[in-house]
């Protein structure tokens, strides 16, 4: 998925990272080439409920979506809500196409999903400030060594960035397996204290994934593993 390296807050100066993998299947890339020009965030301009949905509606905005799994059941669990989500791994954007069009024609397609097939701190900084409801990061890249710990989304400038884009009361998620990056994370987020309030009471409230919360398949795999999961909720001062 996407990482960031720091520098200038706002300035995107390099894309580590896949971005892309094993073939699509033919109906992985139908819906690349027919669905995706559909719902793509368009490129070079505002990016707002009113252009994207034709009228207000709470935004949430997910940073890397992996195969789309938890954005498209948000989706269908809000139906009057928009929802965008960014991702560079074209396999990635293939497979959640593939929910967003509904499985195997079960379902109808998901109409408030837009999808950035590209960096998502690029389409970030096109939202109106203050226009989110809720911003999402889950199971990042934790780029374990030290030394590149300037890649991690959960850095300062991207922060100050969701920060400036949630509306007061907006929520910011973020779930990892990887102690390495929770021992990060935390540690960035007490530089924002001034900016996110901790929702988190006691230790159950970071350990159980809370309701509204569909699970990832990262997620899952981490959970065969026998990794523990945590899941961080953070609400704009």
């Amino acid at each position: 998925m996407t990482a960031y390296k720091s520098g200038d807050p706002t300035t995107i100066n390099r894309l580590y990272g896949r971005s892309k993998g094993k073939p699509l299947r033919a109906g992985q890339q139908e819906l690349v080439d027919t669905l995706l020009p559909q719902i793509a965030v368009p490129d070079a301009s505002e990016v707002s409920a009113q252009r994207l949905f034709g009228q207000p509606c709470p935004l949430h905005f997910e940073i890397g979506f992996g195969g789309g799994e938890h954005m498209a059941a948000r989706a269908d669990m809000l139906p009057d809500h928009g929802f965008i989500g960014a991702e560079p791994f074209i396999n990635g954007v293939a497979q959640a196409l593939v929910h967003v069009a509904g499985d195997h024609g079960a379902k109808l397609p998901l109409g408030n999903v837009r999808i950035h097939h590209g960096d998502a701190l690029e389409v970030l900084q096109r939202i109106p400030d203050g226009a989110l409801s809720f911003a999402y990061l889950l199971h990042p890249d934790p780029w374990p060594k030290a030394r590149h710990a300037k890649r991690r989304m959960m850095n300062d400038g991207p922060l100050d960035l969701i920060a400036a884009k949630l509306k007061p009361g907006g929520e910011f998620r973020f779930g990892t397996d990887h102690p390495i990056y929770l021992q990060h994370a935390l540690m960035v987020m007490r530089r924002h204290r001034h900016q996110f309030e901790w929702l988190a009471k006691d230790a159950s409230d970071f350990q159980n994934r809370p309701g509204g919360w569909p699970e990832t398949r990262y997620e899952a795999k981490a959970r065969r593993l026998g990794h523990e999961v945590w899941y961080m909720r953070w609400r704009r001062r």
